[in-house]
């Protein structure tokens, strides 16, 4: 399987890394120079290449995706920042032909997690009494803060009680890999429910187990539907 890196920063490199042993030869790798506005994203530069990653930035990544659907290349999402674009985005997608799939954090472990963080919040949907919170750490060199996980866990809280607030923070401090907690708060107990990654090599190996499973298909998916549709 042919894949084509966009965006090689610090996550496309560790993709490189980890491909060969998910059956993938890297045939391209476009970065801020070699893709300037999209420039990179040609038919040349793309004959043969089963599928692409994108890790690059806000900026750049839904001009990305316009360029890679317009040649037919399915495409794995794993840059954040840009969801005010997603129904844009998935109209492109479908209007295409095109496989995509999205997540603000390819991690297995973060995709169980969204769905114990909704079924907490659905639980507790009636229980007025129960504060609600959503904290993260990340590395001072994070960007985006919050977080599009964790943007993304308020979401899946949200649509759960869509009447209970839900106070927000985040911490961006040394080399921390990421943690993300939710918590409610009532006047008799605390209910915490935490996920820790250890290192980026998590993410990565999801966005390639989507990257392997979206080659042949159509439309526009979310990791949760790679892993328990």
């Amino acid at each position: 399987m042919n894949l084509a890196i966009v965006g090689y920063g610090r996550m496309g490199h560790l993709i490189e890394q980890l491909a060969q042993a998910r059956g993938f030869d890297v045939r391209l790798r476009l970065d801020a120079s070699s893709n300037a506005k999209a420039s990179g994203i040609t038919a040349d530069n793309f004959r043969g290449i089963d599928v692409a990653v994108d890790f690059s930035i806000s900026s750049a990544v839904v001009e990305n995706i316009e360029r890679l659907a317009a040649l037919g290349v399915n495409t794995v999402v794993g840059t954040t920042g840009w969801t005010e674009q997603l129904d844009h985005v998935r109209s492109v997608v479908e209007k295409a032909g095109i496989g995509l799939v999205w997540s603000p954090n390819y991690s297995i472990g973060i995709a169980a997690f969204l769905r114990l963080v909704s079924e907490a919040s659905r639980l507790l949907a009636d229980q007025p009494e129960y504060d609600a919170w959503a904290w993260e750490i990340h590395h001072a060199a994070k960007k985006d803060a919050p977080s599009g996980t964790l943007l993304k866990l308020v979401a899946e809280m949200k649509k759960s009680a869509p009447a209970r607030p839900v106070n927000i923070s985040s911490s961006r401090a040394g080399a921390h890999p990421g943690t993300h907690e939710i918590g409610f708060d009532s006047p008799c107990d605390t209910i915490t429910l935490r996920h820790t990654a250890r290192n980026p090599e998590g993410f990565v190996q999801g966005a390639l187990i989507a990257a392997h499973w979206i080659i042949g298909r159509k439309g526009f998916y979310e990791f949760r539907d790679v892993l328990f549709q």
